[in-house]
Formats: structure tokens, C-alpha cells, sequence
């Protein structure tokens, strides 16, 4: 048992306790606070917790919609490379067939200036033959001439009258 005094101002009073349930009940209040206080902390590590469950979610959103803006940023841009190569190659394939096409071009033109200088060295050939003849007021030429894609023939027929 306890004893104990208490003064309100000029009252005096004596309490006297027991001990034991006193401990008892401090026990009780002590294991009470620690229940409180382990629920509270509980409570408060759960809060934590989905807190920084919101953090990391919301910084992991923030990330993926970057990395998707840099994606699409980057696509665009391999777009757009892969657009000036097209174009780049079709104008050297159209350069490169106007070339040659141009080639080919004076390389037939060649030929068939080649060949018109052949027959007309022919026809300078049998004129001048010709004229050296003795009856060329007895006969007439006749010419004909055919150009095609390939060669040229020129045909000449002597016609006595």
C-alpha cells in the first residue's frame, strides 16, 4: 500500500493506494500506449508506403511518357533520313538514265551519220564513175533510200531508155 498527500490549498488529503493494482494498471496503461503506438505506427508505415508507391508510380508514367515523346521524336527523324535517301536515289537513278538515254542517243546518232557518210561516199564513188562513162546520156539513176532504226540502204537502178 501507498501513501500519499495532496494539498488544495489549505486542505490536506491523505490517499492511500495499492500499490500492486497501481503497477497493475500502469502495466495495463503502458501495454495500452504500446498497442496505440504500434497501431499508429502501423497506420503511419502503411501511409508511407502507398505514398511512396504514388511517387515511384507517378515518376515511372512520367518516365514512360518521356521515353515515348523521344521515341516518336526519333522515328520522325529516321522518317524523315529515310525520305531524303529515297529522294536523294531517285534523283540520282533519273540523272544517271537521262545520261545514258543522252549516250544512247549520240551513239546512234553516230552510227547513222557513220553509215549516211558510207552511202554518200558510195554515191560520190559511182558518180564520178559514172561520169567518166562514155554512154552516161544513154542510161538515167534512180535512187532510193530507206533509213531505219539499225542501218540505212540505199538502192540505185541503172535504166536505159
Amino acid at each position: 500500500m501507498g501513501l500519499r498527500f495532496c494539498t488544495h490549498g489549505n486542505l490536506i488529503v491523505l490517499v492511500i493506494e495499492d500499490v500492486e493494482k497501481r503497477t497493475e494498471w500502469k502495466k495495463t496503461e503502458k501495454q495500452k500506449l504500446k498497442k496505440t503506438f504500434k497501431k499508429q505506427t502501423k497506420a503511419a508505415t502503411e501511409i508511407q508506403a502507398w505514398w511512396r508507391g504514388t511517387l515511384v508510380r507517378r515518376t515511372l508514367l512520367h518516365a514512360a511518357l518521356r521515353a515515348c515523346i523521344i521515341q516518336r521524336w526519333w522515328r520522325l527523324t529516321l522518317d524523315s533520313l529515310l525520305q531524303k535517301k529515297r529522294r536523294q536515289a531517285l534523283v540520282t537513278y533519273a540523272n544517271t538514265v537521262r545520261a545514258v538515254v543522252k549516250i544512247q542517243s549520240l551513239v546512234r546518232m553516230w552510227r547513222i551519220h557513220w553509215r549516211y557518210r558510207q552511202v554518200l561516199n558510195a554515191i560520190y564513188v559511182i558518180q564520178c564513175h559514172w561520169q567518166c562513162h562514155n554512154c552516161h546520156t544513154c542510161a538515167l539513176l534512180r535512187g532510193h533510200c530507206v533509213v531505219t532504226a539499225t542501218h540505212l540502204q540505199f538502192h540505185i537502178e541503172i535504166i536505159n531508155p
